[in-house]
């Protein structure tokens, strides 16, 4: 099984094949999302809301972004593994953007970084690209600017907005990215962004017409329930079945029903007849 690569991000649009991209944190749901036939795993920085417990995705660090995505790294065979960039980790300098990043790939085996904004992180990704690092862009809600918008909100519905993420696209486009994430913006807006260019766009909230679609695992699965998106499909409710199990594994030691003798290792009666501890 081959893996796939930015080439394949490329391909895929070229030849009208839909990119699939889920998110995670760990090396036994990375392996599972593998074998499952995913095309990318990313490791986002909403882990910081689905895994860590934060309020957003703001507090989130390289350290935090590097362990996780080393875990998920040792469990894909097949899928790209992209790394998140998280909040400060280019808005900095060029130098401690490549620094990052580069971590991100040395360290941790990611294959791509991706990273919030239009044109003022142009300068940055250019500089990432030379530096031989792909690099998926992220125009729209970009939680990262959570603050600066006034929550999580619907990006692009007014002219001014939707011009400048068609515009960023294209921007991003020249600097090198090979893919972009397009988050929380009408879906006929996203369509003319996909159409406007050449690279794959990744639709999270962003309708049908996107290159590919991305959510986050623990959202789709139903194992997350502070809140849920409106764009968000459960595709089945692990997080019910998961309780159930636990309330029943409660149940069978409270009746002494687990663990029965097939969960259970015997020794040699002689044995315990010679230290004396036979019952």
């Amino acid at each position: 099984m081959s893996r796939f690569s930015t080439a394949s991000f490329l391909s895929s649009k070229k030849e009208g094949r839909k990119i699939s991209m889920l998110t995670a944190y760990d090396y036994s749901t990375a392996r599972l999302l593998d074998e499952a036939g995913v095309d990318s795993i990313l490791v986002g920085d909403s882990l910081g809301m689905v895994i860590l417990g934060y309020e957003n995705t703001l507090q989130v660090t390289v350290e935090d972004i590097i362990h996780h995505t080393k875990a998920v790294a040792r469990g894909c065979k097949r899928a790209l593994v992209i790394a998140d960039m998280p909040f400060l980790s280019y808005h900095i300098s060029v130098e401690e953007t490549i620094k990052n990043a580069g971590r991100m790939i040395q360290e941790a085996n990611a294959h791509a970084v991706k990273l919030e904004g239009g044109t003022e992180v142009v300068d940055k990704i250019k500089a990432l690209v030379k530096a031989q690092i792909p690099v998926v862009g992220h125009l729209g809600l970009t939680p990262q600017s959570v603050n600066m918008m006034g929550g999580f909100k619907v990006q692009g519905k007014d002219e001014v907005q939707a011009r400048k993420i068609l515009e960023d696209a294209k921007l991003l486009q020249e600097a090198g990215v090979f893919s972009i994430v397009l988050e929380c913006v009408p879906e006929k807006l996203a369509k003319i962004i996909t159409e406007a260019i050449d690279i794959p766009t990744i639709g999270i909230g962003a309708g049908k017409y996107c290159d590919g679609q991305v959510l986050v695992t623990q959202d789709m699965l139903g194992m997350f329930s502070d809140f849920s998106p409106k764009f968000v499909k459960k595709y089945c409710d692990v997080g019910s079945d998961i309780k159930g199990a636990v309330a029943a594994f409660k149940e069978e030691i409270q009746k002494g029903a687990f663990p029965a003798e097939k969960h259970t290792f015997t020794i040699d009666e002689a044995i315990l007849d010679k230290i004396n501890l036979k019952a």
